[in-house]
């Protein structure tokens, strides 16, 4: 170890990773399975924004919410789960899902693949040459002989309004780490983060006002998604504006209430004002310039995640803004860790569609489950999105409510269902659920549509009887006529 400020000595590895979320985690343990020997960075937790900040917390929030819900919805339960939740040990629940931020057993995980970690900030300082700056200030080289695979991921993005740094708004990470539900919370942004979080923060307690500068929730998703959530949350409660923007906030004392401007004059007041308006990629500081590239943006990317330009250099996950999904950035990092074995022994690089070495799925079988009540959960294209892309398709619909296990799952269940068929190859191009209980039906759409399965062929499928994959046999009915 060196004086603070001083370089130690370089280390020499055959795959330098910076960044140990899911996306970081996953480029390591399939070097080291290829016999690499490799090095992860990371300035914050050994996990990641997943472990600690979004997905994990976020669902430990919204786990009770939807259980209570669907109870509710049963003859002979529902009276029983009337009352209010148990605040106190859901955010215990969330505490221990997180393990009450804590990296000790990340750490282990990385260390028992093989992979060496090493603490602290991570720099490109030119090709294959990364510097770490630890929490001491002392700094360490590394060199990688074949790959640099940056995991950075992304922050938040906070408008830079009047009054914003002393109303010190929430970001995910503020939301899904809150101590208390505030008394009144206002939600800007009509994303994933902003359905989500104004869904667990109204079971919880909180008064909820979304608001939202265009005309619905979930905007990249079928229309009839955000509806169906929008109802849900007004019918718990939440009040959702649509079609305003915030143009300042004013929080005169620390530790008093926020009043929101909007742009048609009208003023909101709340404990807690939460913004869900964007992510950025964590670039500003990673010395690109060091290489020819602009700090601060994303990093295009081949469907290698090879960063256009280089042959050394891979950007996986969000930072590449090919899919802002954590499942889908360990994809894309199953794929890089392949790919940079294969070159590292001069093998064939398979980058064909679908291929060993292309995160071919990036494009055309994203797969998302929103965890609202009722779930939202979509794989492939919207009806819209493959107009645009010029295929000629059809959009077939089911009323999810009118299939038999629906009705067995909850009263008054309402849902809906639609798939995008190609029609001049007969496979569908996307997939579509809303209803309650629908998030692990999603995978067997995802199925039918990474795998380009003939609707012919789905048929064949035959779903069980009574669930709520009987949709699957309603909806190809509907397209047979």
């Amino acid at each position: 170890m060196t004086d603070a400020g001083k370089i130690s000595e370089g280390s020499s590895y055959d795959v330098v990773v910076i960044g140990a979320g899911p996306v970081g985690e996953n480029v390591a343990d399939r070097a080291r399975a290829a016999g690499l020997t490799t090095a992860v960075v990371e300035s914050e937790l050994v996990g990641g924004e997943c472990s600690y900040w979004a997905c994990m917390p976020s669902k430990a929030l919204l786990r009770p919410v939807v259980a209570r819900a669907d109870a509710r919805r049963v003859p002979g339960l529902s009276a029983a789960v009337q009352g209010p939740l148990d605040v106190g040990a859901v955010l215990a629940k969330r505490d221990e899902e997180t393990s009450h931020w804590k990296d000790d057993g990340q750490v282990a995980w990385l260390e028992s693949v093989g992979a060496d970690v090493h603490r602290g900030t991570g720099r490109l300082t030119g090709p294959r040459e990364v510097a770490v700056t630890a929490p001491d200030g002392t700094e360490h080289r590394l060199t990688a002989r074949h790959a640099v695979a940056v995991c950075t991921g992304t922050r938040a993005v906070v408008p830079a309004l009047p009054g914003i740094a002393e109303a010190r708004p929430w970001t995910s990470r503020e939301a899904t780490s809150a101590k208390e539900a505030p008394g009144r919370l206002v939600v800007v942004g009509g994303g994933v983060v902003g359905v989500e979080m104004a869904t667990a923060w109204q079971a919880l307690g909180s008064e909820v006002t979304l608001l939202i500068r265009g005309g619905g929730l979930l905007p990249k998703m079928e229309p009839f998604a955000g509806e169906l959530v929008a109802d849900a949350l007004r019918e718990a409660g939440a009040t959702i504006r649509t079609g305003v923007s915030v143009t300042a906030l004013h929080r005169p004392a620390p530790d008093g209430p926020v009043t929101v401007e909007l742009d048609d004059g009208d003023r909101v007041e709340a404990d807690e004002i939460l913004f869900a308006t964007g992510r950025a990629p964590r670039t500003d500081e990673l010395g690109l310039e060091t290489i020819g590239l602009e700090p601060g943006s994303w990093l295009t990317v081949d469907d290698s995640c090879l960063v256009e330009g280089t042959d050394w250099l891979y950007a996986v996950g969000d930072v590449n803004h090919r899919a802002l999904l954590t499942h889908q950035g360990k994809y894309q990092a199953r794929i890089a860790g392949a790919a940079i074995a294969a070159r590292a022994e001069k093998a064939l690089v398979d980058t064909a569609p679908w291929g060993a070495h292309a995160a071919t799925a990036d494009h055309a079988a994203v797969p998302q489950v929103v965890f609202t009540d009722p779930e939202a959960a979509s794989v492939g294209l919207t009806l819209a999105e493959a107009e645009r892309a010029g295929h000629r398709v059809r959009a077939v619909d089911h009323d999810l409510a009118s299939v038999a296990g629906s009705g067995l799952y909850a009263d008054g269940y309402r849902g809906r269902a639609r798939m995008i068929v190609d029609l001049d190859r007969e496979i569908l191009l996307g997939v579509t659920f809303v209803g309650p209980g629908i998030g692990e039906l999603l995978h067997s759409a995802t199925v039918a549509v990474a795998g380009e399965v003939p609707i012919d062929r789905l048929w064949h499928a035959v779903p069980a009887y009574p669930t709520i994959s009987e949709v699957w046999l309603r909806l190809l009915e509907t397209f047979r006529g």
